[in-house]
């Protein structure tokens, strides 16, 4: 299929080695909870990759980023969930360190990611009824000792729990006048109070390691903390807004590239008409153009509150073309393809995931609702 075969050649050209790697285990020892999948992407300095060149890193840009996270999740959809969380994670730090609230610790910590070869989870408060999106997942005091900040709370679940080098996590930090002001924190893994503890029951997209990280009396710095706020529209700042873009854009890749290995399977079997091939693709292809689409707006600076209604916009579309592809493609390749091999099961079933990844259909509708009469878009 000649968009998802540009999609791994954009992958051999990054990441050298890597398919090859993946190709020689079966989707279910990839998609285990002990899969090598991780491991393979770090040894090919899959860690480097949307990291700049300024940084040492393999300067991948958004389109390659979606290209390559197509191509790594029609092989391994774990792997590509769990390495999106990195990828937006490392996207927020070299924003940061390009604005002027750097501090200029994140230029060494980007460098030490690449040289190191260091993975980042996310612990936002992604997959929480009822919490904001971004709410912090952390509640923090400060240190009797004045070392800086005693951090307590948890993430569930939180991808790449196993594998990861570092975290980051919002967090609740009190201020002087006895509010509250939301941060990032950056957590190293060794760190003592960070452990680890099993939360995924599913079999769907258990090589992802979508654990529960707990920080019990973690000790952090200022130099570990990003402040951030609100606009005075209620609105996500910019470092905020530049992280969830790269994540709704990766993410939204992740699923893609499940449906597009769904739909090769029909292409390369020559299963149903002509016509029905064409109408399969071209449906997979929709989601495909709205997430280029969202590349090349974070490629030509359009990274504001706009942007991200834009990109919000391109997600629910991609879902629904992802949802209509696999769903024809199953029914394509028959009854006895899903019989034959737990692949197409599998593959089906991992594909439903978009859904459950923040924000919901329903939490999206009245902000963007107002966000259409002109006010910013409130996802906090």
């Amino acid at each position: 299929m000649r968009a998802l075969d540009a999609a791994r050649d954009t992958c051999e050209r990054y990441l050298p080695g890597l398919l090859d790697a993946l190709a020689k285990h079966s989707l279910n020892d990839l998609e285990r909870p002990d899969s090598p999948a991780i491991e393979l992407f770090r040894s090919h300095g899959g860690a480097a990759l949307v990291i700049p060149k300024t940084y040492s890193g393999l300067g991948a840009g958004p389109l390659e980023a979606v290209e390559v996270t197509r191509a790594l999740a029609a092989a391994s959809p774990s792997l590509a969930v769990a390495t999106t969380m990195h990828h937006f994670s490392v996207a927020t730090l070299f924003s940061l360190a390009g604005s002027l609230q750097s501090s200029g610790v994140e230029w060494a910590l980007l460098e030490g990611i690449v040289e190191q070869n260091l993975l980042v989870a996310s612990g936002f408060a992604e997959g929480r009824p009822g919490r904001g999106i971004l709410a912090p997942t952390m509640e923090a005091r400060l240190d009797e000792g004045g070392k800086g900040y005693r951090i307590n709370g948890s993430k569930k679940p939180c991808s790449l729990s196993s594998s990861m080098d570092l975290l980051t996590a919002s967090v609740a930090l009190p201020g002087s006048d006895g509010t509250s002001e939301m941060a990032v924190l950056l957590v190293p893994r060794q760190t003592e109070g960070v452990t680890v503890h099993p939360f995924w029951s599913s079999w769907a997209l258990a090589g992802a390691e979508s654990d529960e990280i707990r920080l019990t009396d973690v000790l952090v710095d200022e130099q570990q903390v990003m402040r951030t706020e609100l606009g005075d529209g209620g609105e996500l700042d910019e470092l905020q807004t530049v992280g969830f873009i790269w994540f709704e854009m990766l993410i939204s890749a992740s699923y893609l590239g499940i449906a597009s290995a769904l739909a090769e399977r029909v292409t390369t079997g020559g299963r149903g008409s002509a016509s029905e091939r064409a109408q399969l693709v071209t449906r997979l292809e929709t989601a495909a153009l709205l997430l280029e689409g969202v590349a090349r707006m974070i490629e030509d600076g359009e990274t504001g509150n706009a942007a991200l209604g834009k990109c919000l916009v391109a997600r629910f579309g991609a879902q629904d073309a992802i949802g209509e592809t696999v769903r024809t493609a199953v029914e394509l390749l028959g009854g006895m393809a899903f019989i034959s091999s737990g692949d197409v099961g599998y593959l089906a079933a991992a594909s439903n995931g978009l859904s459950f990844h923040p924000p919901s259909r329903s939490s999206f509708a009245e902000p963007f609702v107002e966000h259409i009469g002109g006010k910013p878009l409130r996802l906090a």
